[in-house]
């Protein structure tokens, strides 16, 4: 007997069939990771890591390090492109136009995206809309110091000489609407003295006159002063973090000397322009908290006096809310106007 092989449906049948395969053919996608259906990102495309500064300060020796461990860890390139110019905001700005495809991400501090839009006014970006959070990659206290020619030796001090001459004792910033110029508004704020602010043309040279007595004080990154303050160019009054710092533990924290809720750290963080996918945005904070834990990056970030944080997107989400209405109000109380 013969038997054919093939094999005949009716119109029902193959109906039937066709619809079951349409369903697998769904489940199957359905069933692709989020990573997946996003084309394998990073698929060795390069990725473009933007400091809002110029190339040497912490933001950009940070990012640096750990683009490159990222970019190790992902399989491809991970170039760091310096954005310079109107305290980061053009930095910040190139980065919320980008294509939101993880492909361009944000490595900047708190000025960009907490201060600057309250004092600049409106702006070419939503700091808060035209991102997503990645990770905060960590935070730097300061320091409040003044030349070793000075005479003040407490905060105290300092505080009463400013009340006696009102608008004669200077400090120094890095520029007008960096953290540095807020925490000076801020002693003002809570002590009733009357300073006057003098911005340089960054951290340096500010630490530089303050070093020569031109200025009085000012507060200082830690990785800047703490050398100075150690060889004895520098002394220190008080530290901006909530904890007295381990390299100078006889310093007292501005809470200790009577300023309350002075608690000011300058995070570092990375944001990707907004609607970059979740599944992206997860894998670049995998990513980013895995390189923090490298040896190489520990030991730098000891150096630059940058703790360490890490976490999650929400996490960076809400500090940056926080400061945000913090040092609006500062901002609005002081009256303080873009110079």
């Amino acid at each position: 007997m013969n038997v054919s092989t093939a094999t005949s449906f009716s119109p029902g049948r193959t109906r039937r069939i066709l619809i079951t395969a349409a369903g697998a053919a769904l489940l199957g996608l359905l069933s692709v990771s989020p990573a997946q259906a996003q084309g394998d990102w990073p698929a060795g495309k390069v990725i473009t890591w933007v400091v809002p500064y110029p190339p040497g300060g912490s933001t950009d020796v940070l990012g640096r390090n750990v683009a490159q461990r990222v970019g190790m860890s992902l399989g491809t390139n991970v170039i760091v492109d310096n954005k310079a110019g109107a305290t980061g905001t053009i930095g910040a700005a190139y980065v919320a136009k980008a294509a939101p495809d993880g492909y361009t991400v944000l490595g900047t501090s708190i000025g960009p995206q907490a201060i600057a839009p309250h004092l600049l006014g409106k702006l070419p970006y939503d700091p808060i809309a035209g991102f997503e959070p990645v990770v905060t990659i960590g935070t730097i206290p300061h320091i409040l110091v003044v030349g070793v020619n000075q005479p003040f030796q407490t905060v105290a001090e300092l505080v009463a000489a400013a009340k006696a001459q009102p608008g004669q004792l200077a400090y120094a910033s890095g520029g007008n609407g960096t953290i540095l110029q807020m925490q000076g508004e801020l002693l003002q704020q809570q002590t009733g003295a009357r300073f006057i602010h003098v911005p340089y043309k960054g951290d340096t040279p500010a630490l530089q006159d303050t070093l020569a007595g031109q200025v009085q004080f000012m507060f200082a990154p830690v990785a800047a002063a703490l050398p100075h303050v150690q060889a004895g160019k520098l002394r220190a009054l008080a530290v901006t973090s909530g904890q007295r710092l381990k390299a100078l533990p006889a310093v007292p924290t501005m809470g200790e000397v009577g300023m309350k809720d002075f608690v000011v750290e300058q995070w570092q963080a990375v944001f990707a322009p907004a609607k970059t996918p979740t599944a992206v945005v997860q894998r670049l904070n995998h990513e980013i908290n895995n390189a923090l834990k490298d040896p190489a990056v520990v030991s730098l970030v000891d150096k630059l006096g940058v703790t360490l944080v890490g976490g999650t997107p929400k996490q960076l989400g809400d500090l940056q809310k926080a400061d945000s209405a913090k040092w609006a109000k500062v901002i609005k109380d002081g009256n303080i106007k873009a110079e």
